[in-house]
């Protein structure tokens, strides 16, 4: 049986995508296989479709890092799911296609009140933020953190699970100036202008001088210093990207003196079981959250799945606010 799904014809830019015709999978020992009705850009599929970020072994190497839909089959050993269930998933491959695999363990149970377009703007994001915040940070509440991202995807979620889960934590966050007044009224503590300020000196303003306790970078090399300065005494930095480049300097005396941390962290490329771990910690901690709709993702526009280019397009041109969705079942689907 074969099945639509998004192809790359070579490495390359938003052109190079287009929508053909693959095998169908077969769900293995541990897995199902999801009927995907949608999913969702994310910056790692722009990296990937320009050659520079390959699936891990052993997934697929179609695009998509999440998937929301009805499970279509279920592969041997599954028992905690039945086919028609209809779930949410991270993935670590293949969620632009009309059918994905994904791992029992991984999958979260869609909430009868919230979409699937919602629901496949959900697992990336906000597994990213909640694991690299309070997981590998160590966010608590009383403390001050700094995220970067102006209105993206992971920086709607970061503020929504701040709000949830620690609720007197003080947010600094970084954007540009057209975002500058959506992320205020997001509610946000203060908002930098980063073309405009600078915010190592914000933070200390912010924090009456003691430093933050914690940021979560996705920049890289030129933010590193001033992430340093930011940081008070214990702060921790916790970098998730480079999109400025892997390499630049660090002041290892300050380091020391401050007893920083910096702790490199990516959610692809961990184990199927460190994966579930984060996935049961998540449901428990925050899907109370998503059925009562206190947390909703922030959507900045849905495209059927035969504008992917278009989508990547938006993504790169970095005018969005919030997540990009893309449509997969046919329209009138949700």
């Amino acid at each position: 049986m074969v099945m639509n799904a998004v192809l790359v014809r070579k490495a390359g830019g938003p052109e190079q995508l287009y929508v053909g015709e693959v095998p169908r999978p077969v769900p293995g020992k541990g897995q199902v296989l999801i009927r995907v009705v949608a999913t969702s850009v994310n910056g790692a599929d722009l990296v990937q479709r320009a050659g520079r970020y390959p699936a891990p072994r052993g997934e697929s190497e179609i695009l998509g890092l999440e998937a929301a839909g009805e499970i279509a089959a279920l592969g041997a050993g599954v028992s905690d799911w039945k086919v028609g269930d209809e779930v949410m998933s991270l993935v670590a491959g293949g969620g632009y296609a009309e059918y994905a695999l994904a791992w029992a363990d991984h999958l979260l149970p869609k909430p009868e009140n919230i979409s699937f377009t919602e629901a496949a703007c959900i697992a990336e994001v906000y597994l990213t933020a909640y694991l690299n915040l309070f997981l590998v940070g160590e966010l608590e509440d009383g403390e001050t953190v700094l995220v970067h991202g102006g209105g993206g995807g992971v920086n709607t979620a970061a503020i929504q699970l701040c709000q949830e889960l620690v609720p007197g934590v003080r947010m600094m966050v970084t954007a540009s100036p057209k975002k500058v007044e959506r992320v205020q009224d997001l509610g946000v503590h203060r908002v930098v202008n980063y073309r405009a300020e600078d915010f190592a000196e914000v933070a200390k303003e912010f924090t009456s001088a003691r430093g933050l306790d914690l940021v979560l970078d996705h920049i890289g090399a030129d933010y590193l210093d001033a992430n340093m300065r930011a940081l008070g005494v214990g702060g921790r930095l916790v970098v998730i990207g480079i999109s400025s480049g892997p390499r630049t300097e660090l002041n290892l005396g300050r380091m020391m003196v401050k007893r920083q941390r910096i702790i490199g962290s990516v959610l692809r490329s961990r184990t199927v079981e460190e994966k579930a771990a984060l996935i049961a910690s998540f449901r428990a901690a925050v899907m109370p959250a998503l059925e009562a709709r206190r947390i909703v993702p922030v959507i900045h526009a849905v495209f059927p799945l035969e504008l992917v280019g278009e989508a990547h397009r938006a993504m790169a041109a970095g005018a969005h606010f919030g997540k990009l969705a893309l449509k997969v079942a046919p329209v009138g689907i949700e």
